[in-house]
């Protein structure tokens, strides 16, 4: 089958993306023979985020006004991660970190051909095992489990390669509208927003189907 670029936009510290990876995956070990060349793309939600992050719960309560914002909007998370069998350990996060040396790795690991090990990596770090993915060492281990060199990624991280393309590509995303995410980009023509369950990605593999043997007869 024609590959199809599927590229999906999303910042690793949100309940969202990782819901709606889920789901996305869920319906391709259905698919198995989908079509989609999977990359990821950064999109920073809290973009002026201080380097060493901040308190989560002074983070939450700012950005959802007050203590019961937080527990209301977080509780809608929590109640839909649970729903589709996804263990989040939201008790468990301590600090928000800021995600620009994570959206690093993740870019580096695109080249290495490793990014789904990574961004899986991070979303359980970060969700289910309650870590930092803001401390490079951290990023450092998530990188060498996902089988990337361990050195080489802890030396990049300690310097500032590919710190301005990520934040010219997180720009140029939000210049074309992207203003939210997970976002999803379906050969650089459609846009599925949000996270949407495995029957939508089963008839959007469908309908690629169908087009795709359209083209061929004609």
């Amino acid at each position: 089958m024609t590959a199809i670029k599927l590229d999906i936009l999303s910042d690793p510290i949100c309940p969202w993306c990782y819901i709606g990876k889920t789901l996305l995956d869920r319906a391709l070990a259905e698919e198995t023979d989908h079509p989609f060349v999977i990359e990821w793309h950064p999109f920073q939600l809290n973009p002026d985020m201080p380097v060493d992050g901040m308190d989560r719960r002074a983070y939450l309560e700012n950005k959802f006004g007050g203590k019961d914002g937080a527990i209301r909007v977080y509780g809608q998370i929590a109640d839909h991660a649970e729903s589709i069998g996804l263990p989040l350990n939201l008790s468990g996060i301590q600090r928000t970190p800021n995600t620009i040396n994570a959206h690093r790795l993740i870019h580096w690991a695109g080249l290495e051909e490793k990014q789904t090990a990574v961004v899986d990596g991070l979303f359980k770090a970060y969700f289910e095992d309650g870590k930092d993915i803001g401390n490079i060492d951290i990023l450092v281990e998530i990188a060498s489990e996902a089988g990337m060199d361990a050195a080489v990624t802890q030396r990049l991280l300690e310097g500032s390669s590919d710190r301005d393309t990520i934040k010219e590509r997180d720009a140029h995303s939000r210049q074309k509208g992207a203003n939210s995410v997970p976002t999803f980009v379906i050969a650089n023509q459609h846009v599925v927003p949000g996270a949407q369950p495995p029957e939508l990605w089963k008839q959007v593999i469908a309908d690629i189907r169908a087009q795709l043997a359209q083209d061929d007869v004609e």
